[in-house]
Order: structure tokens, then C-alpha cells, then sequence
């Protein structure tokens, strides 16, 4: 029985370990500029949640410099992030996970 217990616990260590962790990637590259429900020098998590979608946030995320004009900002200022196509995901549904939040 006990190997038993020890083999699912690392089974399931290793099938989740492959998934990234939103609020860390936000740690990382995007906290000295957004935070999640209050105005920083960007716009707050909870705002872009109630108005992009996953592909549009990825998509800014990609390429700041030729997605703004389409999102009606009259400029940008944010950094272009090389992040992995896993913290992409990570991250795009850690900022939807924050519509609705005030």
C-alpha cells in the first residue's frame, strides 16, 4: 500500500509539474507594471480581462509595438516580452482569471 500511495504521488507530481504557474510568470515579468485590480503604470488585470480575449492578450503580450493602435491606445509603452508559448498560456489565463474582479 505504501508504494502504492508513493507512486501516484509522483505520477501526479510529474503530470502537473509540466504546467507553468500564471501568478508566477506575472511575478516575473509583468508586477513592476501591472498589478491585478489597481491602476499601475499599465492597466490592471481586471481590466484587460473584461475587455480582450486569450488571443488578443497573447497577442499583445508578442508584439506591443504593432498591436496598441488596434486596442485604441495612442501609444506603448510596454517592454515586448520574450516569454515561451507556456508562459504565454500561463499568463494570458492567470489575466482572465480576474474578470469580473474588482
Amino acid at each position: 500500500m505504501k508504494h502504492f500511495f508513493l507512486f501516484t504521488l509522483l505520477t501526479f507530481s510529474l503530470l502537473h509539474a509540466d504546467k507553468l504557474n500564471g501568478k508566477k510568470v506575472f511575478e516575473t515579468y509583468c508586477w513592476g507594471c501591472h498589478h491585478q485590480t489597481a491602476m499601475a503604470f499599465g492597466p490592471p488585470f481586471n481590466q484587460i480581462a473584461a475587455s480582450r480575449t486569450k488571443e488578443e492578450i497573447i497577442a499583445y503580450i508578442i508584439s506591443p509595438q504593432s498591436m496598441y493602435k488596434q486596442f485604441g491606445y495612442k501609444r506603448s509603452v510596454m517592454t515586448q516580452l520574450h516569454l515561451s508559448d507556456k508562459e504565454l498560456d500561463a499568463i494570458s489565463d492567470y489575466i482572465l482569471s480576474y474578470k469580473g474582479k474588482k
